[in-house]
Order: C-alpha cells, then structure tokens, then sequence
C-alpha cells in the first residue's frame, strides 16, 4: 500500500525557504503541466471534478484530484476536498498520496513569494493581505520568507474573520519582530503597503489605482474565473504584468480577461510569465516607482515540484 502524506506532514516537509526553491528549480527544468479537465459530474449538485496532470520526463509524474460540491457547507463539509498522486514517470508505479488542500496552499503561496523576488522592492518592509480565507495566512507567512517583513497587515470584510487570520499566521510561524494587525481602512492601508496580496472570491474590483503609491507590488492570487475581479481597469493598465503561466492566466483570470475585453490592455500587455522570470528573459522589476502586478491562477507545475520534495523529505527508508 502507498504511504499517505498527511497535511501535518507536508506542513513539517516544506518550509518556504525550501519549497520557493523547489518552484524556482522547477520552472528551469521544463516540467509540463498541459491545461486541467473540467467536469461538471453531477447537474442537479452542481459538483464538479478537475484533473491536473504534470510530469516530467525520467523523474515523476502526477495528477491532482479536486472535487467542487457547492452543496456541501449545507452538510458540514467543505466544499473543495483534493489528493495529489505521485508516479515514477518511467515505470508508472505509484509512489505516495498526498492531502491536496495542504499542498495546494503551501505551493500557491511559494509561487507568490518566489514571484515577489523577481518583482517586489527588496527594500519592501510593509505587507498587507487582502482577505481572511484559509490561503491568506499561508500568503503571509511565504511573502514574510522572502522579504524582511516588519509590518503585517490583514483586511477582510468580516473583523472575526481577519482577527482568526492574524492568529493562523501566527500559527504558522514568522521571522522574529513581524508585527501584526488589523486594517479597518482599506484604502489608507493600501497606500501604505510596499507589497498587497490579494486572495478573495471577488466579483468586483477591490484594490483601485488611486489608492496605490509608485513602487507597490501587487500579488492577485483569488481570482481564478473569468467573473472574478480583485482590481480595476485602471490598476491593471498601469501596472506591468507578469503570470505564472500565459496558458492559464489568460484562459481563466478575469482580472486580465474583462480588461482585454474592456479595451485597456492586450493579451502582449503581459510581460512574462514565472518561467521567462527564473530564466531570465525578463528582468523583473526595472525601477524602484513602477507598479509590478503577478496574477496567477496555479499550474501542476507547483503541485509536482513541492510533491516531489515533500516525497525527498518523508519517503520510506529502502
């Protein structure tokens, strides 16, 4: 029977150090991660079944399994369950099963955090996280990795919701002297912030131009439909734009589709993406006052890198 890696597990497997490694390494290699599957599975529930396949050839291979059940905060449950299953590429052998939710969250935050070396100032001392769900946490405790955070702040529209977040990022664990608090004004904390991460279920735009100052770094991370929304046109046509992947962000992020559609930018207005980034085809941020904005809708790419870490670290002895 193949061993399954906990979420405990994968927690004590990953640190962020580490994991951003793992991603930065394996947007080098090439990995190929082709478009997930969608399946709506059941109309009447409304479920839904994804399948994100990637591998890379003469190491492993994988596939995440994600259920969407709409119905399920009616039944006590959550509404997203997943598991990742991790293969020998060459000879197909099974080799763990991993929870799903836990390596969704820490590999979507090491994504954002490797990005912000890139694109971030490195000065960048003032961090404000936009959201109070079960990703933001992670978001702050990855960001505060990368850069020498001093100052971290956490807005949502529920005060019980974001006072639960800043005791999960302290859960987490931050570099010693971090300190952390509310924001009940958004647009004052926006204009304070040197990076903004945003993780919601937004319809509209939230964050709006004329609250950033020059020199911000924007992390979209929440919008991964076409209906989605965390900033305004305006935001997105004056930032510069980078993605974790073309193929994905285009197809699915509606905080670039509605505004290509909307006439203020164009599909090329997206300067690179992570790979062009790691590669250095792109140098990232090219001035202390530019606004750089990543918006990224996740790639199995990050899913089989901290797979295969979390495998390096926990695997049975021969």
């Amino acid at each position: 029977m193949i061993p399954y890696l906990t979420a405990t597990q994968l927690r004590q497997a990953l640190p962020w150090p580490a994991l951003i490694d793992a991603l930065r390494t394996a947007f080098l290699k090439g990995v190929i991660a082709p478009t997930r599957h969608v399946h709506q599975v059941d109309e009447k529930e409304g479920t839904v079944l994804l399948l994100m396949p990637v591998w890379q050839p003469g190491a492993h291979m994988g596939v995440k399994l994600v259920t969407a059940a709409p119905g399920n905060p009616a039944r006590g449950l959550p509404t997203l369950h997943s598991v990742f299953v991790l293969f020998d590429t060459t000879s197909g052998q099974p080799k763990a099963l991993l929870d799903g939710e836990e390596l969704t969250l820490r590999r979507t935050a090491a994504a954002s955090a490797l990005a912000s070396s890139y694109l971030s100032r490195p000065d960048s001392k003032t961090l404000l996280v936009v959201g109070s769900g079960s990703l933001a946490p992670y978001l702050a405790a990855a960001h505060c990795a990368q850069r020498g955070i001093e100052r971290v702040l956490v807005w949502g529209r529920q005060a019980d919701r974001a006072r639960a977040s800043l005791a999960h990022i302290r859960d987490l664990g931050l570099p010693a002297g971090v300190e952390l608090d509310i924001a009940s004004d958004l647009p004052q904390a926006v204009a304070t912030a040197d990076i903004i991460t945003a993780a919601t279920t937004s319809t509209v735009p939230i964050l709006q131009r004329g609250w950033i100052r020059p020199g911000t770094h924007i992390d979209l991370v929440g919008g991964f439909k076409p209906d989605m929304r965390e900033a305004d046109d305006d935001l997105i046509a004056a930032a510069t734009l980078f993605v974790d992947t073309r193929g994905g962000a285009l197809a699915e992020a509606g905080d670039l589709l509605q505004p290509i559609r909307n006439g203020r930018i164009t599909r090329d207005s997206v300067l690179a993406e992570l790979a062009d980034l790691v590669h250095g085809r792109h140098p990232g941020r090219r001035s202390q006052s530019e606004i750089s904005l990543f918006k990224s809708v996740g790639t199995g790419i990050e899913d089989l890198a901290a797979a295969d870490l979390a495998w390096s670290v926990l695997r049975p002895a021969d």
